[in-house]
This record gives structure tokens, sequence and C-alpha cells, in this order.
């Protein structure tokens, strides 16, 4: 295909579409129009893409079309009806789509912190080789407690909140390339087992489980969420199960990206439980009963809100106006 005759050929059509757009009114006729021209670039780009890939003016082509498909459902897109449907269908479907993934991520962990803990109880060195003994007792005494009542509530569930939506969102940012998110799991999962093991030989166990678990059910489950999730990300191009590499990585990457969004909101539920409920003078079993009850509740999201939004159909991919432009091609 000769890509200059083809520009010259199509040109006018492209400018009046982008003269449409940029109309802040249009008549009955004009809409039509634009609906039509909408269509026939979308045609343009395919053909582009297939027979004379230039860069630039694929760029240019896609930019105009994202332009006018806003100007046709943006009003829509920027609804409040939008954010609803996002966390009462596309986020939890997203979660439970991608369970195994995220719930596998969840029990290897929890089975590594396990062993971690009780293999270094039973190795005291390792502790007095990390620790000195006054490090050990102020961490025992008071460091571990002193951290949640160290900053006025709302300061630390904020900062609580901010760096577990960072590191959530590494994993799952990280997660195309496999090994980072192991490494920034298991940094999380050894610094809260070395811990954890020094409560428990200082006979602090149930102090430290009393302050972990009202807030770090709830977190952790995030994390470990943004981990299986950014594990998926790798795997999709690992096999791509029937689709191309690229669209089984845009796929994914852009159900990554809900997810990620969405942990957000989350995050800030277990940041608000940490900041507010962790260092309150509730007695343990309340503080605990808050941390269970926030799990619960975030199952249930994912199994019974979220498998009701997969059986509508949703996936926890952007809806299909969303996507880019596709034209049937003929051979």
């Amino acid at each position: 295909m000769d890509l200059d005759a083809y520009v010259l050929a199509h040109a006018h059509e492209w400018q009046r579409l982008e003269d449409l757009v940029r109309r802040r009114r249009l008549s009955g006729a004009e809409s039509d129009e634009l609906v039509e021209l909408y269509q026939r670039v979308a045609t343009h780009l395919s053909v582009l893409r297939t027979s004379a890939p230039d860069g630039a003016t694929i760029a240019y082509l896609s930019s105009l079309l994202a332009k006018a498909r806003y100007r046709t459902v943006g009003a829509r897109v920027g609804s409040w009806r939008g954010v609803a449907r996002f966390f009462t269908d596309r986020f939890p479907a997203a979660l439970y789509r991608l369970r195994w993934w995220w719930l596998g991520c969840l029990v290897a962990n929890a089975v590594v912190i396990a062993v971690m803990m009780i293999w270094l109880v039973q190795h005291p060195a390792v502790e007095q080789s990390l620790l000195s003994p006054a490090e050990v007792d102020q961490l025992v005494n008071e460091d571990f407690e002193g951290y949640y009542s160290e900053y006025a509530a709302g300061n630390f569930a904020a900062q609580v909140w901010i760096n577990n939506a960072w590191v959530a969102a590494l994993c799952v940012a990280l997660g195309i390339l496999g090994f980072p998110v192991v490494y920034l799991l298991f940094q999380n999962i050894a610094n809260l087992a070395i811990i954890g093991s020094i409560m428990h030989r200082h006979d602090h166990g149930q102090h430290f489980w009393g302050l972990l678990l009202p807030h770090g059910l709830l977190e952790l489950t995030a994390v470990f969420v943004a981990g299986g999730v950014g594990l998926r990300l790798f795997w999709s191009w690992v096999e791509p199960r029937g689709l191309t590499r690229t669209q089984s990585i845009a796929r994914e990457g852009r159900t990554a990206g809900t997810v990620a969004l969405g942990l957000v909101a989350v995050l800030l539920v277990s940041g608000i439980i940490e900041g507010f409920v962790t260092p309150s003078g509730l007695p343990t079993w309340a503080r605990l009963a808050i941390g269970v009850l926030a799990e619960v509740l975030f199952f249930a999201y994912v199994f019974v809100l979220g498998r009701q939004a997969v059986l509508r159909g949703s996936t926890g991919d952007v809806d299909a106006a969303l996507l880019e432009d596709r034209v049937a091609m003929q051979e």
C-alpha cells in the first residue's frame, strides 16, 4: 500500500471528524455524521495497522477515535453510576475470576510464615545475629506496641494506607516480570516472621497477635491478592491460552489495573482499622472481632457479589465500548 496516497485520500474525513469532536454542540445530522465517520476512520485504522503500520499515523487515528468515542459515551463513563458499577460488578468479578491465583498466594505465604516462625523460635541464634539484647528488649516491651500509637490516628491511618497501596501497586506493576513479586512478598513475610518469633520467644505471642490481626487479616489478604494477580499477569505471556501474547497481556493487564484500583479502597478500610481500632482501648476480643468481620465481609464480597457478576458475563476487564476499535477485515 502507498501510505502517502492513502493518507491523502482520507485526510479530509479525518479532519472532518476532528472538527466534529471539537464542537461543543452538535445537531442531529452532525451527530449522525460523527457516528458514521467514527466507523469509517476505525476501518481506516484497521487497514493501516494491517497493510502500512506507520506509528505516527496510527497514534493520531487512535487518539482521534478515542476522542470521538468519548463524545458518544463520555457522559455515561464519567457518571457516578460508573463508579458504583465498578465496585458492584467489575472489581468483584476480577477478584472472583482470579480467585485461585490469589488464594494460592495467600495459602502459600501463610504456610511460609508459619514455617519460618517455628524455625526461628527453635533457633534463637538467628535472633541474636539480627538484634542485640537491648534492641530485642526495646522491640518487645515498647516499639511493637508503640508503632501503632506513636502518631495521631488519622495521620497514621493515612500513612499506612499509602504505604500498603504502594506495595500492592508494585506487586501488580512488576507482575509481568514474575520474580520481583516473589521478592516483595518474601520481604513482607520475612519481617513478619522475625518479629513474631521474637515476640513469641519472649512470651508476648498473645500481645503480638492481638495487635496484628485486627487490621492484618484484611491488609495481608489485600497484599496477597495483589501478589497473586501480579503472578497471573506474568503467566499471561508464558501461557496465553489461545490468544496472542499481546492480547493475553493486554487483557490481564487491564484486569490487573481493575484490581489495583479496587485494592486502594480495601486498603483504606484496613488502614482505618489499623489507625483507629488496633491502638484503641477496646478489649482484645472486640478488636479481633472487628478484624475478623472485615475479613469475612471481603470474602463475601468476592464469593457472593463477584460470583454473581461473573454469571452476568463480567470478567473484570474494561467495558467493550472502551476497548480499542476492531473492524473485521476481508482476506
